[in-house]
């Protein structure tokens, strides 16, 4: 679908705001399921958004960075995929490729990542020259201009994707092979039910296990709507955490976790 001007100034800030949230995390607009909501809805596609958003929040929670190996670039997987669902014109049936295209997006992202630190590295150096010179506007401006590169690094590429013709996507996307879009499909939802393997992995304990079982049977009544399922995970988390206090109090503030006796200390 044609996009009007508006709606390619609009997706191109969201993609820029993701950019720097991928380095501020100050209000998560990198978070796929953030981004391709926005972008889903200053496109008319808000539904289609946050599906994609959703698949692809299930597989951005297992991305982290681990020492000097920095994880997938969540942002421009997210921002990328959305542009190209929307200009497919597929609509929801376009997500499972959206989602098998988001993955190689992802790890295309993190040369662009790699380039802009390697180019914020200089300029931490004439932040050192500046400090100890006590000029703060000069230091500001710096940090101004770095955020700037990072947004740059994902509304770049987003604006070279909205300049591509609608036809030409939708074209490119109709012409694939359907064990090809078949086989995306089914890698896609693999790397879906990975990325929740990898969150029940970390969460996963003799506390939090209850709730999982309860989060299934819960999944299986259709009739809910999601403000409902909101509802009951908050009533939930209340007497979990209502019932923690009183189980503390009573053992007099032992929980019987030395880790967590430590962090409840501070």
């Amino acid at each position: 679908m044609a996009l009007s001007v508006i709606s390619i100034i609009l997706v191109i800030v969201v993609a820029f705001l993701a950019g720097m949230e991928g380095i501020l995390d100050q209000f998560q607009f990198h978070q796929p399921l953030v981004a391709c909501s926005l972008i889903g809805l200053v496109t008319g596609n808000l539904e289609a958004g946050v599906i994609l958003g959703g698949y692809l929040q299930m597989i951005a929670l297992g991305w982290a960075n681990i020492g000097a190996a920095v994880a997938p670039d969540a942002a421009l997987a997210a921002v990328a995929s959305a542009i190209i669902l929307v200009l497919g014109g597929q609509g929801e049936a376009g997500v499972a490729t959206a989602v098998a295209i988001a993955i190689p997006l992802a790890v295309a992202g993190l040369f662009l990542t790699m380039i802009v630190r390697t180019i914020a590295v200089p300029l931490v150096h004439l932040m050192d020259a500046a400090a100890e010179k006590g000029n703060i506007r000069r230091i500001e401006l710096l940090q101004i201009f770095c955020l700037i590169l990072q947004g740059s690094r994902i509304a770049i590429p987003a604006a070279a994707l909205l300049f591509i013709p609608a036809e030409t996507v939708k074209e490119a996307l109709n012409t694939m092979p359907e064990w090809l879009t078949t086989g995306m499909a089914i890698g896609g939802g693999m790397v879906v039910a990975v990325g929740y393997a990898m969150v029940i992995n970390m969460m996963a304990n003799r506390e939090v296990w209850p709730f999982f079982i309860i989060g299934f049977v819960v999944a299986a009544i259709s009739q809910l709507t999601l403000i409902a399922l909101g509802a009951l995970g908050i009533a939930l988390a209340l007497i979990y955490l209502n019932l923690s206090d009183r189980g503390s109090a009573s053992n007099g503030g032992n929980s019987g976790d030395s880790l967590d006796d430590i962090l409840n200390d501070y």
